[in-house]
């Protein structure tokens, strides 16, 4: 129905470029002095915030049968892809559209269809001091929204998108109070928003590298006869836009009666 295949990995670098802003974040553990013991980096990976909490309360029953287990470290990160919305308040023109060129040739590439990408950001932590950590290493930079500069269509880099990401929400939950064979576990969520861009497939064509143009003289007589001719051309024809290149003009004359 829709014709050529084309695919540009817009949700799959949406995904990639969010998990790449929380992927560096650490606590430090000090003592009851103020002295530093440690630097830990937390752990970060998309998965449902459900799968997570079914680890937990496996730990706590495998915990209580004496399995010999590893639990779940603490404290960790993860997100996941909670909504997938249209954004018509960005929707511009379906016939608008812009040319671009790189090494291969031109292309037109017809107007952008505007989404929104909810992720949730989950942090666990099993104290609220190393929760806390983490999300203040979070919230000043989004005011609220923290602008990216992303490249959507990698064979034309000259095309960038301004990609705001907005965080919407803010909650936690302590289950302290909870049993007491059960783990304590601080759960905070933040919940974002992504503006983002879907383009269709290009419309490509070939660099227009020499144009010749002709001229005619009109005799009542012998009719239109060649006068003269123009040629210009990219010197070498090889070149591409990067290249050192020249532009050489040709003028040739000629007395050829079209009869």
């Amino acid at each position: 129905m829709f014709g050529n295949w084309f695919y540009h990995e817009r949700i799959r670098k949406a995904v990639g470029t969010f998990g790449s802003l929380f992927n560096d974040i650490y606590i430090l553990r000090k003592t009851k002095g103020g002295e530093s013991i440690s630097q830990v980096k937390v752990p970060l990976s998309y998965a449902p915030k459900r799968k997570f909490l079914e680890r937990l309360k496996e730990g706590d029953q495998n915990v209580l049968n004496d399995d010999q287990v590893v639990a779940l470290r603490l404290p960790r990160m993860s997100f996941e892809i909670i909504q997938l919305s249209f954004d018509p308040t960005r929707m511009v023109p379906k016939t608008n559209y812009c040319r671009v060129t790189n090494n291969d040739g031109t292309a037109k590439v017809y107007a952008k269809t505007p989404y929104n990408i909810s992720f949730s950001l989950s942090v666990y932590a099993k104290t609220q001091d190393d929760a806390i950590q983490v999300v203040e290493q979070i919230l000043p930079y989004f005011k609220p929204s923290y602008t990216l500069t992303m490249n959507p269509l990698p064979d034309y880099p000259t095309i960038k998108d301004d990609v705001p990401l907005t965080l919407t929400a803010i909650s936690f939950s302590d289950n302290f109070e909870g049993a007491m064979e059960e783990r304590r576990a601080i759960i905070w969520t933040l919940d974002f928003d992504m503006k983002i861009d879907f383009y269709g497939p290009i419309s490509t064509g070939k660099v227009i590298k020499q144009a010749d143009v002709s001229f005619f003289l009109d005799d009542s007589d012998s009719g239109f006869t060649k006068y003269s001719t123009i040629s210009v051309a990219v010197n070498p024809k090889s070149a591409s836009q990067d290249s050192d290149y020249t532009i050489t003009e040709t003028i040739s004359f000629a007395r050829d009666s079209d009869g």
